[in-house]
């Protein structure tokens, strides 16, 4: 009996042993694009691809990048992910004509296969801070004097500073802007030396915002080889040792199955709304909707748009790097346009809000950084709508204006009423519907039965007149 179990146990394993090696996953590469400036969306999209990687099984993950760059707190979360993976990572530079610029040079260098499509380019990695350049006036970075050969200070530089902690302070003297370059600098120079890469040539794409082709980058060792095509990425990268956690692994990666992963609906949505143009435009029409709500109760649909847009908005505004200044901006321009709607000014508050928030609309999201400048067309939608609004306030504001009093005691000046009885410069007239008392204006000759025009209001006594024309019956 004990013979029969050992027998079975030894089939099981070696099924099980079987299944693991044919297991069809460990030979597949997953792809996923990142063509786009990176933002929240595309690191959610390339966090998740990578994670389902692992999980899977998979031997290689490749990231064909085309991108200007993006947010610093995207791109530190998608370089953590890729120094914690468990699966290699191949980043390739494609197709021909694309870029690794900014952010993706931070990217690039943090792979574990560093790979360029022919008439690429890498670099320009220099930080741009939120409203503006990093580094004010002319924008040209100084250095301190490099160090000095004599051994005088014992290799090092000024103060004992060493060659690679040279610190970069910019023409305006600005500490907080010098800080945010040195940080980017170490930051990169780190993953070089991680990755074994250039980190002479990463500081200068920091520093200097230097540039290079897919040839150049291959000759000073910045990226591991040039590829034309993804399946050319796994030949060449087949072989290669990587270190995964401290591991040496060696990669073999050739006739690997290629399974593109597109991003999820998920990703999707965050890439809609994390459009700058998006969010200002849900804003504003959320807002408008509240208003036109609040004017027409019970209406409920513009309230309902309005609601669900202007808390869509908001999210976009928690995942992007915005001014407090040109919110303020839109948020007065709405304040003056909707002011229009209560105290008509005849345009003059809806022209001044609308100004406001057009401006608003160009300062709220630092249009240096890829991906997060708000178009013109955005701006000139919004225009329209809060003109459109201003004007046609204004023109309802003109037509109440003109037309005759509705309500109230001096809704009576003007109406016909039919004398009932009268006496002495008295009596009772009928108008509205209702018997009113009423007396003569001074010099005026009334008879019962006459028709008569109400001059005014005296408490709840009319003051009437004879109609034009009319005479006493």
């Amino acid at each position: 009996m004990a013979a029969l179990l050992t027998f079975f146990a030894g089939m099981v394993l070696l099924a099980a042993g079987h299944l693991a090696q044919e297991d069809p996953s460990a030979r597949q590469a997953i792809v996923l694009t990142l063509k786009d400036a990176v933002s929240p969306a595309t690191a959610d999209y390339l966090i998740r691809g990578i994670e389902r990687a692992d999980h899977e099984n998979a031997a290689l993950v490749i990231i064909r990048m085309d991108t200007p760059g993006g947010l610093v707190t995207s791109t530190r979360d998608i370089v953590n992910t890729i120094l914690a993976s468990p699966v290699p990572v191949a980043v390739h530079v494609a197709p021909s004509g694309a870029r690794a610029a900014s952010a993706g040079t931070f990217i690039t260098y943090s792979a574990h296969i560093a790979a360029m499509a022919p008439a690429t380019s890498i670099g320009a990695a220099t930080p741009v801070a939120m409203g503006g350049s990093p580094f004010g006036g002319d924008d040209q970075p100084r250095e301190r004097e490099p160090a000095r050969e004599n051994g005088e200070n014992d290799g090092n530089g000024e103060n004992g500073e060493s060659e690679t902690e040279r610190r970069t302070i910019p023409a305006s003297g600005s500490a907080g802007e010098a800080k945010a370059i040195n940080d980017a600098v170490a930051w990169i120079r780190g993953l070089a030396e991680l990755r074994g890469r250039n980190a002479d040539w990463a500081e200068s794409a920091v520093r200097d915002a230097a540039t290079l082709t897919a040839n150049a980058a291959e000759a000073e060792g910045v990226i591991d080889f040039v590829a034309r095509s993804t399946e050319n990425v796994l030949s060449l990268a087949h072989g290669l040792t990587v270190d995964i956690d401290g591991t040496e692994i060696m990669l073999e990666t050739e006739g690997l199955e290629l399974v593109e992963v597109e991003p999820d609906w998920r990703t999707q949505f965050l890439s809609v709304i994390a459009n700058p143009n998006i969010a200002l435009l849900l804003m504003v029409v959320g807002f408008y909707g509240i208003v036109f709500e609040i004017l027409n109760p019970g209406a409920l649909f513009p309230g309902t748009i309005g609601g669900i847009s202007i808390l869509t908005g908001m999210m976009a505004l928690s995942i992007l790097p915005f001014n407090w200044a040109g919110l303020a901006l839109i948020g007065l321009g709405l304040a003056l346009v909707v002011a229009e709607a209560f105290s008509p000014s005849f345009g003059i508050l809806g022209i001044g809000g609308t100004a406001a928030i057009v401006l608003g609309g160009v300062l709220l999201f630092d249009g240096d950084v890829p991906g997060l400048e708000v178009h013109w067309p955005a701006l000139a939608a919004v225009a329209v709508g809060s003109l459109a609004f201003s004007l046609l306030v204004a023109r309802l504001a003109a037509v109440v204006h003109r037309r005759r009093v509705a309500t109230g005691a001096e809704e009576m000046v003007g109406l016909k009423a039919e004398v009932q009885d009268w006496s002495d410069g008295r009596g009772h007239v009928f108008v509205h519907g209702e018997r009113w008392q009423a007396r003569a204006e001074p010099g005026a000759d009334i008879a019962t039965g006459q028709s008569v025009t109400v001059r005014a209001m005296d408490g709840l006594t009319l003051v009437v007149a004879p109609s034009d024309g009319e005479q006493p019956g």
